[in-house]
């Protein structure tokens, strides 16, 4: 078990009483608000659906970026000063090939290649991507149900002034430095949504957007068939990765600069559009609060930074709190509905 492992005792579960909620997440932002979650939620009524358009193949090896910073946050074995691999992690392997003139521009630590390893033995031997993680997840003390968003590949395409790039060579390899003009997806014909994660979209009473970046970790579970409108059916509540027009990790301000002309939560909002029943803001925005709601959508203020597992608690119970409210007002609206039918 790790030092946070999700199977830790739900203290305030109370708060949303039988609450079925589904968090939508990829990258560090995701993870942390998910391990809030998982500390407040016992694994009965919480699934966490991850996206996989980062996942490619590397010196042979099935590689899952977000699966996997998910996964060793809620085990707690993350890395606190990156918050993706593992803590306190050695790199003789990733030495000893940069030594040979291998490609070395994607760091493995030693003990995140048994990960690896063993997740591609597994693939190749016809184990779905769904059950290879559930096994991994087990195997490192996480209960809560860690669902990648498609066993198929789906990857992610950056657009760029020279020509798509793959979502890793864009951002591990070339840094984040090429203008980013658009996304596509890679995939077959047949890639669409696990069962799981249409189960789990189907059971939810609410679904939680964490604060992921919209455009890399989110629009690649939504862009599989019938995933959007499963969401849009549901009470949803996200939180904004962009702080005072800049995102805590990652390249998120900088595309929605590219892409929207400006980076602020209120872009974020927009970007979700109709999908959203509630956003949650940093205080720092707060002023940003009147126009969210111009656009429909009811709006929270808090302090969303969250460096630490008590402010990752403490924004998964304003958070839950929220997703309880929506929840609630939607079941009165329909019940009144259904009376004046």
């Amino acid at each position: 078990m790790g030092r946070h492992g999700s199977s830790m005792p739900a203290a305030g579960s109370t708060v949303v009483g039988d609450l079925h909620i589904v968090a939508l997440a990829g990258g560090v932002g995701g993870a942390k608000l998910v391990q809030g979650l998982a500390h407040l939620l016992p694994p009965a009524q919480l699934r966490i659906i991850v996206n996989t358009g980062d996942d490619f193949e590397h010196l042979g090896l099935s590689i899952s970026p977000d699966v996997d910073t998910v996964m060793y946050t809620l085990a707690g074995l993350a890395n606190p000063e990156t918050g993706w691999g593992i803590a306190d992690e050695t790199f003789h392997c990733l030495e000893t090939l940069t030594r040979l003139g291998g490609p070395a521009w994607f760091r493995l630590g030693d003990r995140d290649l048994a990960i690896h390893l063993l997740r591609t033995e597994k693939l190749r031997a016809g184990i779905r991507l769904t059950e290879v993680t559930h096994q991994l997840a087990t195997a490192l003390g996480v209960h809560h149900a860690l669902l990648p968003m498609t066993d198929d590949p789906f990857r992610t395409m950056v657009v760029t002034p020279g020509g798509e790039l793959s979502f890793q060579e864009y951002f591990v390899h070339q840094k984040c430095r090429p203008i980013v003009q658009g996304f596509r997806w890679e995939h077959s014909d047949n890639a669409g949504p696990t069962p799981e994660v249409l189960a789990a979209l189907d059971w939810a009473d609410a679904v939680v957007v964490c604060p992921s970046n919209p455009y890399v970790s989110v629009d690649p579970i939504l862009a599989l068939h019938g995933v959007r409108d499963a969401v849009r059916a549901k009470p949803v509540v996200a939180v904004s990765p962009i702080i005072g027009g800049a995102a805590v990790k990652g390249p998120a301000a900088k595309m929605l600069q590219e892409l929207e002309g400006g980076a602020s939560a209120l872009a974020v909002a927009a970007h979700y559009g109709n999908l959203l029943s509630a956003f949650v803001l940093d205080s720092v925005d707060a002023s940003l609060a009147p126009a969210v709601r111009d656009l429909g959508v009811e709006v929270l203020v808090a302090q969303t930074l969250m460096p630490g597992l008590e402010e990752r608690v403490a924004l998964a119970r304003v958070v839950l709190t929220l997703a309880a409210s929506v929840v609630d007002g939607t079941a009165r609206f329909t019940a009144c509905a259904r009376r004046r039918d």
